[in-house]
């Protein structure tokens, strides 16, 4: 999860890091610290501050900082608390090598232990700190043959970026289970944990793969994977610099929420083929064939990811006939699933592509020999690289740590992967033309909502004092009721629970009184006369209601003053619209309570550690 910056080149400025680290801050602020190679010293100097990064910032002052390589770091805490002894890059005892690590060092206590008997001294509490001396007891006046020997030692995860005194002209990187790419620019190369640090500067990368080593210096690049001599891959990155800033809103996720009428229809752009009712996945053209065989289908994801593999499950039983199970990638990789190689195929669904549990279940569906599949949104991650065929969202970087258009997206993606699948077997050009062209209409009926967002505004004003909050839907929006509770969870620190509507009876009910409202999502569906009996029944109670329905139902009213209402579209596409009132909620909820709805506590972007 934390960010991870290096730079080996002909500029001596290493302030060029600081910047490139602030474009990183949403995947970690618990302490942010740095360390360059002295231009006039031949030393290396080291700052560290805990908190956000403008303390390092502030602690770096007008200070003359000349020098390269260089390498930053800007943590999310999980050995050790967030303290200046914790935050990284660690170093040795000598003080000549320093390491910035993402991941998990899981036999650190052994390693520590044995290096301790060896006469090293530690100065934190961090299981990254072992890496450090590990490559000084096995420096033998190659930094690249330090850091191989003492990864071989380590049992784990990790990203990691190493400067030394030692080895003046290099930087070392490496990976295993953690993300990491090298910018490739003009007598100058950049490490970094995540594509937005460097775009400022090159927008032409090479990804590093699971087990590689690389010796980067200002005009090479040396990759061993394992063994074996790599020649480097330049892919290049298809958004820019502009596409991660702000632009002009207070906060990436409304910026984020905002986007969505355009990223839901770059999601779809090129694939639509209304004449046929059908679509075109050209991810998938390799795996065609196989798909055709398919009686199964399982999805695995985490978080928010997860809710739209539920909604998912819906769309390709109902409409592409497809028996569907849905796992959290935390539980998968741990249980002992039954899959059929000749008939199953993995369904994978990650923003960033590096989710770490929903990777190591990956691994387990390839090993097994199953079909794995991809819906991911950034090019050239893991997911995208280990899966046999897959869908890319296209929904442009998404910095908010509450994912927002992603998930609109994913089940965008998925809404198309169910026609591509349905018209493989009983779908008529009927029903696929109908959806189609349903998909084509989104982006303006998500703009309509987007116009309405005063009033959801005004919403969040009414309720944002309250401590809990109860969202209930039905069939296609259970799974965004999950969601909507999670938004309000991560960004305002309110206490909220997503139920399936008909959960109700069995337990929640018993919350329910005037301090404890419920938002309901009711669209006009094959489920809404079922919701609305469970409104009445919270009304009965005199509980709070927000409930959310189809444009032109009138009913609503009898139940609550409180309501949102949302253009009509297919069933099955209903989320997409229903979600993004939620989001706005939330998003209100949290900056009126005072809070960073960017950065939530404890919350980083992408969870590439267990």
């Amino acid at each position: 999860m934390c960010g991870i910056i290096g730079y080996v080149g002909d500029k001596k400025d290493p302030r060029i890091g600081l910047e490139a680290l602030k474009r990183l801050e949403y995947r970690g602020y618990d302490s942010a610290g740095m360390a360059y190679l002295n231009a006039k010293t031949q030393k290396v100097n080291s700052y560290k501050a805990v908190g956000k990064i403008s303390f390092l910032e502030h602690k770096l002052g007008d200070k003359k900082l000349e020098g390269s390589p260089f390498i930053y770091h800007t943590r999310w805490a999980t050995h050790g608390e967030p303290t200046q002894k914790n935050a990284h890059p660690h170093a040795d005892c000598t003080g000549d090598f320093y390491v910035a690590h993402n991941g998990i060092i899981e036999n650190h206590a052994r390693l520590r232990d044995w290096l301790q008997k060896n006469g090293h001294s530690f100065r934190s509490d961090t299981d990254t700190e072992v890496l450090s001396h590990l490559i000084e007891h096995n420096f033998k006046g190659d930094l690249f043959g330090a850091v191989r020997a003492s990864l071989n030692k380590v049992i784990g995860t990790y990203g990691i970026a190493v400067v030394s005194s030692r080895a003046p002209q290099e930087l070392i990187a490496a990976r295993l289970g953690s993300p990491l790419l090298i910018g490739v620019g003009k007598g100058e190369h950049f490490v970094a944990s995540d594509p937005a640090g460097i775009l400022a500067h090159t927008k032409k990368v090479v990804y590093m793969e699971d087990g590689e080593v690389a010796r980067i210096t200002a005009d090479d690049i040396h990759i061993l994977n394992r063994d074996q001599i790599k020649e480097p891959e330049v892919e290049e990155i298809e958004w820019d610099l502009e596409e991660a800033q702000k632009g002009g809103y207070p906060h990436f996720m409304l910026k984020e929420i905002m986007e969505q009428p355009i990223s839901i229809r770059e999601t779809f752009r090129g694939r639509l083929v209304a004449k046929e009712g059908n679509v075109k996945l050209g991810g998938l053209e390799l795996v065609q064939e196989k798909l055709k065989g398919i009686k199964k289908i399982h999805i695995i994801a985490c978080g928010t990811a997860y809710y739209a593999g539920l909604v998912g499950k819906y769309m390709f039983e109902e409409y592409a006939g497809i028996p569907t199970e849905i796992d959290l990638g935390s539980e998968f990789r741990y249980r002992k699933p039954v899959l059929d190689k000749k008939e199953t195929a993995v369904l994978c669904i990650s923003q960033s592509g590096e989710t770490a549990d929903t990777i190591a279940s990956l691994k387990e569906a390839k090993n097994k020999g199953i079909l794995t599949l991809g819906i991911v949104n950034v090019v050239g991650s893991t997911i995208a690289r280990e899966t046999d065929a897959g869908v890319y969202n296209h929904a442009g970087p998404e910095i908010g740590v509450a994912s927002t258009k992603a998930f609109t997206s994913q089940l965008t993606a998925l809404a198309m992967l169910t026609v591509f699948l349905g018209r493989q077997r009983e779908m008529s050009h009927t029903m696929g033309t109908r959806i189609v062209e349903e998909l084509e209409e989104l982006p303006k009926l998500v703009e309509s909502i987007l116009k309405d967002n005063a009033k959801i505004k005004k919403l969040a004003k009414k309720y944002k004092n309250y401590p809990n909050a109860l969202y209930l839907g039905r069939k296609y929006n259970y799974p965004i009721a999950l969601e909507g509770a999670l938004k309000l969870k991560e960004i305002s620190y309110i206490h909220a629970e997503g139920y399936a509507g008909g959960e109700m009876k069995h337990g929640p009910i018993a919350l329910i009184d005037k301090n404890f409202p419920t938002f309901a999502i009711m669209p006009h569906d094959s489920v809404y006369e079922k919701m609305a009996s469970n409104m009445e029944e919270i009304k009965a109670r005199k509980g709070p209601m927000v409930i959310m329905t189809t444009k032109g139902n009138k009913g609503a009213k009898l139940l609550s003053a409180d309501i949102i209402y949302i253009p009509k579209t297919l069933e099955m596409l209903t989320p997409i619209l229903s979600v993004i009132p939620l989001q706005l909620f939330a998003y209100y909820v949290g900056v009126m309570r005072g809070y960073n709805v960017d950065k939530p506590r404890n919350l980083a972007k992408s969870v590439t550690v267990e």
